[in-house]
């Protein structure tokens, strides 16, 4: 799939001195859910003054490319002490069950005397979008096959309908041997949405080349497969937005880093690293929303798929 992304601009960037203190910087992972017309609420990741992170949102009108109304307060904090997610929340994405809505999240602990990790939460998503943990722990813990850290989880609902697909994060290690972590793509499959089985997809990676993936999004068009994910190199390069795809019938993605059809651009928001995106169907065009500099702390912005 060759593809190009033409970028619309940056959509919005928490600024002020009155924010609220849970609020006060970043707009990582955005994460829009469908309100009526053009109008999404796109909840995203913001920070307090100790780096903490808990979830936001903003109103946005997609197709005029304007914040129709700015949630003052957080619809979701970080845990307190003891909590699987005491230093920050991560969003992944929405998804439909028999039970109910779901948002996933990754639970971030720095403890004192360790490395910082992450396990998988779950998130209630209400009528009216409120959210409300699910259940106090993970709903995806640390075991023999993610032993170090898991992240960024991504559900989707098959269109062939035979269950839920969910990609992942997963540390192998912290360091490959050039000082960056190999964080690799996983996978797992549901009946229900439910009850998960990990299987042995894993997305191609090559130590200093790709070796440090977050937020992997997928879109199923067709009898195919694509998904954007952010990456590092290793090599000392910031994050950038990588590109696979597979036959729904396959388990081997084709990496293809050279055609995500979107790079960093020459100056502004975006210039140092993008990151984080976030792929959607609207009106007969495909949306990517991502981050830029600063792991989001510059806000997210908006690119359309260029159909020449």
């Amino acid at each position: 799939m060759k593809m190009h992304w033409h970028k619309l601009g940056l959509l919005y960037c928490p600024l002020g001195d009155k924010r609220h203190p849970k609020l006060l910087t970043h707009a990582a992972n955005p994460l829009p859910v469908h309100l009526d017309g053009d109008v999404y609420r796109v909840f995203f990741s913001g920070r307090d003054a100790r780096n903490r992170s808990s979830v936001g949102a903003v109103d946005i009108d997609l197709v005029k490319r304007q914040v129709v109304y700015e949630h003052s307060a957080p619809l979701f904090e970080h845990g307190p002490e003891g909590s699987f997610f005491v230093d920050g929340v991560s969003i992944g994405n929405c998804y439909q069950t028999p039970e109910g809505r779901f948002m996933l999240f990754m639970g971030w602990r720095s403890p004192a005397d360790a490395h910082w990790y992450g396990e998988v939460g779950r998130l209630r998503v209400d009528s009216e979008y409120r959210l409300s943990l699910d259940n106090e722990h993970p709903f995806m813990s640390l075991d023999e096959r993610d032993p170090v850290s898991i992240s960024y989880p991504w559900v989707e609902q098959l269109d062939s309908g035979t269950g839920y697909k969910m990609w992942y994060g997963s540390t192998l290690t912290w360091d490959a041997g050039n000082g960056e972590m190999l964080h690799v793509i996983k996978s797992a499959s549901s009946e229900d949405g439910e009850r998960w089985l990990k299987n042995d997809e894993v997305l191609p990676y090559g130590v200093g080349v790709a070796q440090a993936f977050s937020r992997p999004t997928v879109l199923q068009l067709g009898s195919e497969l694509h998904m954007w994910f952010s990456y590092r190199t290793g090599l000392g390069q910031t994050y950038r937005i990588g590109y696979a795809s597979r036959q729904m019938d396959e388990s081997h993605w084709r990496m293809k880093l050279d055609a995500p059809g979107i790079d960093v651009s020459s100056q502004g928001w975006d210039s140092e690293m993008i990151e984080y995106p976030f792929v959607l169907k609207h009106g007969g065009e495909h949306y990517m929303l991502y981050n830029g500099n600063g792991y989001g702390r510059t806000g997210f912005g908006l690119a359309i798929l260029s159909h020449g």
